[in-house]
């Protein structure tokens, strides 16, 4: 894992990740929570493989914004790039580009390194 590595996860917009069904708005386009899962699937699947045995991410903070809209049918790329590493924390900048190019998102986002079993005896 290192400072300036990024990885990309791609969806097609479709009508189970639009805002009408997963109820963060009314229309039939890509849903802001939808944007932000693949922002996180691409920051979480950066850095899973450098972890240890037993360990795992959390993700802790997501600052973004949706700035177009996507339709039906596009296809929706996020790229994750590692931007910091302070002991667990690690800090990422996150985009969303739509078929055409065009930024649909930006921001940063922030996870942290975990023992998985010491995190789920904590439940």
């Amino acid at each position: 894992m290192n400072i300036g590595s990024e990885f990309i996860c791609t969806t097609q917009v479709e009508p189970s990740n639009c805002a009408s069904a997963v109820g963060s708005g009314g229309l039939d386009v890509f849903a802001t929570p939808s944007m932000i899962a693949l922002m996180e699937k691409a920051a979480y699947t950066l850095v899973q493989g450098s972890l240890a045995e037993g360990e795992s991410t959390v993700g802790t903070q997501m600052n973004v914004d949706h700035v177009k809209a996507s339709k039906i049918g596009d296809t929706i790329t996020a790229k994750a790039v590692l931007t910091d590493i302070d002991g667990r924390k690690l800090t990422f900048d996150v985009t969303a580009t739509d078929s055409a190019g065009n930024t649909i998102g930006h921001g940063t986002h922030t996870r942290f390194i975990i023992q998985i079993e010491k995190f789920l005896s904590r439940l």
